[in-house]
């Protein structure tokens, strides 16, 4: 994975409006924390894309529904949506 996204830990930064359906191309996350930010809006269904995700903390935002994409993140572990 050198050279490529892996982790992105963005929690308490003060994030706005909705989140990127761009996160999507970053294959490689394993990681994603946007928690305790003001993001609002729908989870984009390219977030399903991100099959090597094994953690996943959208919570403590306004986002307001969850795609059924997710479903198909096999190798996700941890899962804080509220």
């Amino acid at each position: 994975d050198e050279g490529r996204v892996v982790t992105l830990s963005l929690q308490y930064c003060g994030l706005t409006g909705d989140l990127p359906a761009e996160l999507g191309a970053l294959t490689s996350l394993t990681w994603l924390d946007l928690s305790m930010n003001k993001l609002t809006g729908d989870v984009p269904a390219t977030l399903g894309e991100l099959t090597a995700l094994k953690s996943l903390y959208l919570n403590e935002n306004h986002l307001t529904s969850v795609p059924a994409a997710l479903g198909g993140l096999t190798a996700l572990t941890s899962l804080w949506l509220g």
